[in-house]
């Protein structure tokens, strides 16, 4: 696993670097950001709102395999994508409060992506990848390796629809701090999702289709 160790590790480097100009973002004086702190309805504020929500339910999807399986490899690829997810979630959310912004709109989901129709927001499927409640709650009565391929079936869906999202950041965002957080999530999110595939195969698996 020293693939996912590296993974994590830039991770973290690039969640320190993102925080150390938190402030910068605030005002607009990132480099490559403008002048002036986005609209409560600009792709900046909804990419932090919809990718908050869009994390928090990796993060739960993390914690609840961790109480599932005993192997070591699954463990650590939860706890590393429950522990950059949360991260990043409070630097979107930190970013709403400092340009005072609400963190919920009426708007739905991928509206700032001209998507807001994309997800039916069945069962909690707010929006691309996301698993919905049934899935969920499915996952928390698996054991074993039934779990440890269900959440990586999950999961790989889960960064497919994050993917989709950061990359239509990294197009429409004008924060220069946001959009590199948004390339940093597609580049991780890629690397993690061919990991995935290579855990399934030896689990005798394979991604959903």
């Amino acid at each position: 696993m020293r693939r996912a160790g590296w993974i994590a590790g830039a991770a973290a480097a690039a969640l320190v670097a993102a925080g150390a100009i938190t402030y910068a973002v605030a005002d607009g004086s990132g480099s490559g950001s403008g002048t002036r702190t986005p609209a409560a309805d600009s792709a900046d504020a909804g990419f932090a709102r919809d990718m908050a929500v869009h994390h928090q339910q990796a993060v739960e999807m993390s914690y609840i395999v961790r109480d599932r399986t005993k192997d070591v490899e699954v463990r650590r690829l939860a706890y590393d994508i429950a522990q950059t997810q949360a991260n990043q979630r409070g630097m979107l959310l930190g970013w709403l409060d400092l340009w005072d912004l609400p963190k919920v709109s009426p708007d739905a989901p991928m509206t700032w992506m001209g998507m807001g129709d994309m997800a039916s927001g069945k069962d909690g499927s707010l929006m691309p990848g996301m698993a919905t409640n049934a899935e969920m709650k499915r996952l928390g009565t698996l054991d074993g390796k039934q779990a440890e391929v269900f959440y990586l079936q999950l999961m790989t869906d889960h960064h497919k629809g994050g993917i989709h999202m950061a990359e239509g950041c990294v197009a429409k965002c004008t924060v220069g701090v946001e959009k590199r957080l948004a390339q940093g999530m597609v580049d991780a999110q890629q690397s993690e999702i061919t990991m995935m595939a290579d855990m399934l195969k030896a689990r005798g698996a394979k991604p959903r289709a």
